[in-house]
């Protein structure tokens, strides 16, 4: 019998030994729409008495003794002359944590950012405080294996100054982060629910996606790669801490001062990855990641901070351009140190191709409701169980080669997570079990499946007892956590299996979703009580994995391309969407990219910056092919000032009108190519001034820097 490890943080949970098995509770439905127009039609402003603005929405334990004497609850219009909802051209880390200790919430919330169109399915964008407002707004969350929404009223907790207490906007009149918060914070019970918890939780919650969880300690000898695959691709990322000896000499409002450490970092604290970024120094290259506080101050104090020597080796190009040297909590350092100063690193993915070999693109998604019931199926883990673990749900699940990867015929990636429910309508009332699942393969291939029991063949009956003695799990050293999910990644032949979810203990009970990710497979319930299982395929949009082989293959024979390699290359990508056009980069306008995004002047583009051009490419069809309304391939004036407007930039007319002539054609019309250089010189010079500018008026520039920032790019 394998021996089964408990990773315990804190005492493991009593049994619950309850008579009447409690479900878990349903977030409350309320139709937005309907409220909406109810209110417009009475002229009133919404209010949620679901979660009323009253101190029991905040809570009921310790975050009361931080409250102000003199709480009070504002609406937007009246802590702002001209309140906004949401800024698409305001930078994407513009949010501040406040008195609830919810770093692990907000560093999720930020790398949400980097996403437009995740962060849009949770915060729709047509909500303001102009047009059709009612002071009610809503967002959407994935929650226990479906999307809810959640409405909430816009009265907000703030101080007698008028300060918002809890997440707020460098922006004071930006308020999408304080409302969001406040909506989550009703889905899970209150706004004190949310002070203890995880990256990872708010990732899904977010997305729906699948988890990877990095141990830093034990990082894999390809972590580069992993991390590069996550940030050219549709993943968000967060991090944390050690817990750590602390200096105490730091003082912000709102925030525990013992945290701080004499590096500059915070202990036990989550952070966003924000990026990553290959320097070529003059003792070689050095591979650096960025991240950000969430408290949006408080930085790292070591190699590649702020204020470093080292990027003194760097390129005044690349200085310029990756140094930020302002207290707003985003901060560089390198790969190594990241390795020792952080604990974990958890990649939310879409799509669990992540740390898959395989090829193609589609993926299929299964998922199955449970419940551990006292006397019925709740077994408990093998360790502990005395002969019942076979009580426990079974699922059989067979595992098929998919039809359009060769390398699946002899090893299946498959991702399987365990989600367990909180019985409590408040997150942190009930403690999490300890969780975890064994993972049995019942036959090798069809002819000895054919051998076996035809009750097991179909599913229709339990494995017995008998089995769990005579038979090894796959995953023999399973760990069961007191988290809400656990995740593990396997690569499988093709063949038959049976998953055992369980607790820790015995007969301790609890709700949870079952979650099987795969090229191809067929995933049911054993035993009688069969139930639903929602099942669909998913396809990564970003086509990462496909992309990722053709440069990867290109650049193992040109680890550097010029201007010349680079014009090939581009006009010779099948373009998705633009089949209609042939698309037509002049050597001129590779020599023009190339000079942008070179950043070290070595007058090539290395991978890293290839892939940074492929994701702005792709993102610059998106806008253009929305913009170019009369399909001629080309965009008027009208439609560019359009176009840079949905890319989140705002620029003035008279730029608009200047760009227009500098890459426009004889009529001002703008294609593809033009489009690109165009918009590749604005968000660049508009990067190297916010990280020049101390006071976002204006910068110094010695003439060296000057000259390299205009005639070099």
């Amino acid at each position: 019998m394998p021996f089964l490890q408990c990773m315990k943080k804190k005492k493991s949970p009593v049994p619950l030994g309850r008579n009447i098995f409690q479900k878990h509770t349903p977030p409350i439905q309320q139709n937005y729409q309907a409220l909406l127009e109810s209110c417009l039609k009475n002229k009133c402003l919404f209010r949620d008495d679901n979660f009323p603005a009253h101190i029991s929405s905040i809570g009921t334990g310790a975050l009361l003794k931080k409250l102000p004497r003199n709480l009070q609850w504002k609406r937007p219009h009246a802590l702002h002359r001209s309140p906004v909802f949401y800024a698409a051209n305001r930078k994407q880390l513009d949010l501040c944590q406040g008195l609830v200790e919810n770093c692990w919430f907000l560093a999720a919330l930020e790398a949400l950012t980097f996403h437009q169109d995740i962060l849009a399915a949770v915060v729709p964008q047509n909500q303001s405080f102009e047009r059709k407002y009612a002071g009610i707004f809503h967002f959407r969350f994935w929650h226990f294996g479906e999307w809810v929404d959640v409405v909430v009223d816009d009265r907000l907790p703030v101080n007698e100054a008028g300060e918002l207490l809890f997440v707020s906007s460098v922006y004071k009149n930006v308020f999408w982060g304080a409302l969001l918060e406040k909506a989550y914070a009703k889905l899970y019970g209150s706004y004190e629910d949310l002070q203890i918890g995880q990256v990872s939780e708010a990732l899904v919650d977010f997305t729906g996606g699948v988890n990877t969880r990095i141990k830093l300690a034990e990082a894999p000898p390809d972590l580069w790669d992993i991390l590069t695959r996550a940030t050219y691709s549709r993943s968000l990322m967060g991090c944390q801490t050690h817990f750590g000896v602390c200096f105490p000499s730091v003082s912000l409002p709102y925030i525990q001062t013992t945290k701080v450490l004499k590096n500059g970092l915070v202990a036990g604290h989550a952070y966003t990855v924000t990026g990553i970024r290959k320097v070529t120094c003059q003792y070689g290259p050095e591979n650096l990641v960025r991240l950000r506080n969430p408290w949006g101050k408080i930085e790292w104090k070591g190699d590649w901070s702020d204020s470093s020597y080292k990027w003194e080796l760097l390129s005044p190009k690349e200085k310029i351009l990756l140094r930020k040297n302002k207290e707003d909590g985003e901060f560089w350092m390198s790969l190594r140190d990241f390795k020792i100063h952080f604990v974990d690193l958890m990649i939310c993915k879409l799509t669990p191709d992540l740390m898959s070999q395989e090829d193609g693109k589609k993926w299929m998604y299964s998922l199955k409701s449970g419940r551990w019931v006292k006397g019925s199926t709740a077994g408990g883990s093998l360790g502990f169980s005395n002969g019942n673990f076979w009580m426990n749900p079974q699922y059989w699940l067979n595992v098929l080669p998919a039809e359009d990867s060769k390398k699946s015929l002899k090893s299946c990636n498959v991702v399987i997570s365990l989600m367990q429910k909180h019985s409590s309508k408040h997150r942190n009332r009930a403690p999490h079990l300890f969780i975890g699942f064994l993972l049995y393969k019942l036959v090798k291939n069809t002819f000895l499946l054919s051998l076996f029991p035809k009750q097991y063949q179909e599913s229709k009956r339990k494995l017995p007892p008998a089995f769990f003695t005579r038979h090894q799990p796959v995953n023999k050293h399973q760990v069961f956590l007191d988290e809400r999910e656990v995740t593990h990644d396997f690569h499988l032949e093709p063949c038959v299996y049976v998953i055992v979810p369980s607790t820790l203990e015995p007969q301790q009970e609890s709700e949870f979703i079952l979650r099987v990710f795969s090229r191809k497979h067929v995933l049911r319930e054993m035993g009688g009580n069969t139930s639903f299982t929602l099942s669909k395929e998913i396809v990564d949009k970003y086509e990462g994995k496909i992309w990722e082989d053709f440069f990867t293959k290109h650049f193992e024979q040109n680890p550097e391309i010029n201007a010349v390699q680079l014009q090939k290359i581009l006009n010779n990508i099948s373009w998705r969407n633009f089949q209609s056009f042939r698309l037509n980069f002049s050597l001129d306008s590779c020599q023009g990219i190339l000079a942008l995004l070179d950043l070290n002047a070595t007058g090539t583009l290395s991978i890293q910056e290839f892939r940074v051009l492929w994701k702005r490419l792709l993102f610059y069809l998106e806008v253009f092919q929305k913009g170019d309304t009369s399909r001629s391939g080309k965009l008027d004036l009208v439609e560019l000032h359009a176009a840079v407007q949905e890319t989140g930039i705002s620029l003035s007319n008279e730029v608009c009108n200047l760009m227009a002539i500098r890459y426009g054609d004889p009529d001002l019309q703008i294609s593809f190519e033009s489009f690109v250089c165009f918009m590749l010189r604005v968000e660049i010079m508009g990067e190297a001034f916010r990280n020049l500018t101390q006071d976002g008026k204006g910068i110094y520039l010695r003439e060296s820097e000057w000259m390299m920032m205009t005639l070099y790019s």
